[in-house]
């Protein structure tokens, strides 16, 4: 028997998520057509004996949250709940806090996996891996290859590479330790809680030491319960036989930021030429620029909510079948529609995500941006932002989780329009963000519009 684990966090993380963390939780942001989080369950749901789902985080219960839990349990006939921590208690005192759930019904191992990461998952490699490397006690971290310098921005592992033991980790080291990084998706069985038990009886220890020494108690790290996995449970494993390495070629990306979400809708969409084909509009033969029709689900057909649209689809595309697209619209590559969204006559839409209710008029372009909710873009306008994507002649590159301002202006990035803003026409919105609910009544270039 298995269990899985997904580590959502809570409304105080994903800050760089913002103003599109205003609207929904970060974990439920439609990456490739589906909620984020809809990928690391329909993951963990192809394994045979998964049994049992459980999400982790200190978002307060809402109406998002519930509706899509309910629907996620229909789709993938499996139980998933959501247990609320009492504050943040860090990526090792949630799942501790929670172990006697977690341990319910006696799993033989159950995964870990952070919320915030796009993934190949390779999980059943993971459990085959567990087979072969150490014995019932023994834990493994999915790791991949990074170049000398993003290195330093991950947990790096040392490992030995005849038994792929994990021999030191370091969290973001200042200097170069390895090349191998933490994806933070971990593989664990029950005895992990022993280790975690260790970590936080030192820090109940160390709490009656502060009040001794007549300190006052802190409500931050200081509080026995929040525990890093990271920092306080691979550092101490590192080297003592226990803790392995699986090491994947397979894509791999965080989503820490809005621009870092079209890059992960790119590695899913093209992931569902082999996984989910029909959630990709398609060409009839005769070439990328020929017209094609869009085929969605057969449920979508069944419920005769699919318009048999025709329009330019370049490269991979996910349209909603709810969505009114003009035959003369080019769309693509690594675009996806939402659910009620509006595309008028000669839009081109480009490395971008359109969000539900929004409405493109006549003629209007949008590059390399995320149109918010119930967003507007009038006749002729021009919404781009810069692409993040890593550098693509390095194959060990990934996506840099830029800082929002460099030498004291907004660094270049995508364009993110929050909900329910409007764009008049024949203005351009250039590397900018736009708080929801803006009217705006000329062009901005690297502004946030507040």
């Amino acid at each position: 028997m298995l269990k899985a684990v997904i580590l959502i966090g809570g409304p105080q993380k994903g800050t760089r998520f913002r103003p599109l963390s205003f609207e929904v939780p970060k974990p439920l942001f439609p990456v490739a057509g589906v909620p984020m989080l809809q990928h690391h369950i329909e993951a963990c749901s192809k394994l045979p004996n998964m049994k049992e789902i459980l999400l982790i985080g200190f978002y307060q219960p809402n109406e998002e949250i519930n509706r899509f839990l309910s629907c996620a349990q229909q789709d993938f006939k499996i139980s998933i709940r959501y247990l609320q921590e009492y504050a943040a208690l860090g990526t090792g005192g949630g799942i501790y806090h929670f172990r006697d759930q977690i341990l319910s019904g006696s799993p033989e191992a159950f995964f870990v996996m952070n919320a915030d990461v796009c993934s190949e998952f390779p999980l059943p490699e993971m459990l085959d891996f567990q087979k072969e490397h150490g014995d019932a006690y023994s834990f493994v971290i999915l790791g991949t290859t990074a170049n000398r310098k993003q290195s330093l921005n991950y947990g790096c592992i040392v490992e030995n590479e005849q038994t792929d033991e994990v021999l030191h980790y370091v969290e973001k080291p200042s200097t170069f330790v390895s090349d191998i990084i933490n994806c933070g998706i971990y593989l664990f069985t029950p005895e992990i809680f022993q280790h975690i038990g260790t970590v936080f009886q030192k820090n109940q220890q160390d709490m009656l030491l502060y009040y001794d020494e007549g300190e006052e108690q802190s409500n931050g790290w200081h509080r026995a319960e929040v525990i890093r996995l990271e920092q306080d449970i691979f550092t101490a494993l590192a080297g003592q036989g226990k803790l392995y390495v699986y090491k994947t070629d397979r894509f791999w990306s965080q989503i820490k930021s809005a621009g870092s979400a079209i890059y992960a809708s790119r590695l899913y969409l093209n992931q569902y030429h082999t996984t989910h084909p029909e959630r990709l509009a398609t060409n009839r033969e005769g070439g990328p620029k020929t017209r094609g029709k869009c085929f969605m689900s057969e449920r979508a057909l069944y419920a005769g909510l699919l318009m048999h649209f025709f329009y330019f689809i370049l490269g991979n595309v996910y349209i909603h079948p709810t969505a009114n697209i003009d035959p003369t619209a080019v769309l693509g590559p690594n675009v996806s529609i939402g659910t009620g969204v509006t595309i008028g006559a000669g839009v081109r839409v480009r490395e971008s995500i359109i969000l539900h209710g929004a409405t493109l008029q006549d003629h209007s372009c949008v590059l390399n941006s995320i149109v918010g909710w119930g967003s507007t873009i009038g006749k002729w306008a021009r919404v781009e932002g810069t692409p993040s994507d890593p550098n693509p002649n390095d194959p060990y590159a990934k996506i840099d989780s830029e800082t929002l301002f460099r030498d004291g202006k907004l660094t270049p990035s995508i364009t993110i329009l929050g909900c329910n803003v409007n764009i008049p026409s024949e203005v351009i919105i250039l590397n900018s963000i736009v708080l929801p609910h803006k009217d705006l009544n000329r062009s901005f270039k690297n502004q946030i519009i507040l």
